[in-house]
């Protein structure tokens, strides 16, 4: 069966768990302390207004993202919830966990997918803005000043990504991100859903969230010449008019690159969102690999379930 025959499937790494969403239901499951996998469904409610939207192109994107982060922030909140680690355990995870908030989990979490941008967009806009316009004095005219404002941008991401790596739990997210890109990879690919199959896939995919992170900031440059930058005030306020638009173009950048990565020359247009998926992913163990499989075969269930004409409460 070829990939355009096949559902699409889309997931996001959790605290200790994965979640994945099909058509018609999203699961997460997570690893507690004592090894055990827990479950956590939310069915996906059909809205015909949202459906029409989605169909749209530029502004489908909007309802992606606004979609998937309230469905996400329902999944992280479950696994943020069951993440609980005795603080007199051993270890340098152990210790660790018992030390982060609850904002630090989000933060860390927000780096591999669409959160990012509901927790700081605003501050990854407009932080540019200002240090660019500090440097008018060296970096003139309009051209330099955006090419500088899209540098800060990309020195902003990487230091943020870097810095929430760097914590033993946020590594352990980013394994369990690499954990769900190999899944999605063996099951396009046509392989058994096996862990030792699994682990022999990239932990990188063109439809990433991650990809779409750093092409906002490339479609943002693009877009930006075609406004002004002076007065400052009037660069803030159309920065922030523009965010939409942004995402609305990266989302179909995204959806392109996606579609020609099979095209010899045209798949290197996707390499850049590859690239910055090396700092979002990390390869993970068996043991993760394992519960991320967990919860793609019971969203394999359930969504088999659905097909057949059962009713939610009758596969669950």
């Amino acid at each position: 069966m070829s990939e355009t025959q096949k559902p699409v499937y889309g997931g996001q790494a959790v605290v200790e768990g994965v979640m994945f969403g099909g058509k018609h239901h999203t699961v997460t499951a997570v690893r507690r302390k004592d090894s055990s996998i827990e479950y956590f469904h939310v069915p996906r409610e059909s809205k015909p207004l949202l459906q029409k939207l989605k169909k749209i192109p530029f502004l489908r994107g909007i309802v992606a993202i606004i979609t998937s982060s309230a469905n996400g922030s329902k999944h992280l909140n479950f696994s943020s919830e069951r993440f609980d680690v005795d603080p007199a355990d051993d270890g340098e995870i152990a210790k660790e966990a018992a030390s982060s908030s609850k904002l630090t989990m989000w933060l860390g979490v927000a780096a591999v997918g669409v959160l990012s941008f509901i927790f700081g967009k605003l501050i990854f806009t407009l932080i540019p803005v200002f240090l660019a316009d500090l440097m008018q004095p060296i970096f003139q005219g309009k051209t330099a000043q955006i090419l500088v404002e899209g540098f800060f941008k990309l020195l902003l991401l990487f230091s943020y990504i870097y810095f929430v790596s760097l914590t033993p739990i946020i590594k352990r997210v980013f394994q369990y991100h690499g954990a769900e890109h190999k899944i999605i990879n063996c099951f396009e690919n046509g392989k058994e859903l096996t862990v030792e199959n699994i682990q022999a896939q990239s932990r990188l995919h063109y439809r990433c969230g991650s990809s779409f992170i750093l092409f906002t900031v490339f479609v943002g440059v693009f877009v930006y010449m075609f406004f002004p930058t002076d007065p400052l005030w009037l660069r803030v306020v159309n920065r922030i008019l523009l965010i939409p638009v942004v995402l609305g173009i990266s989302f179909e950048v995204l959806q392109l690159t996606n579609k020609l990565r099979e095209v010899p020359v045209l798949r290197y247009l996707g390499y850049p969102g590859l690239w910055l998926q090396l700092l979002t992913t990390k390869e993970p163990t068996d043991d993760q690999v394992e519960v991320a499989l967990a919860s793609f075969n019971e969203l394999l269930r359930l969504e088999k379930g659905t097909a057949a004409g059962l009713k939610t409460e009758d596969i669950v």
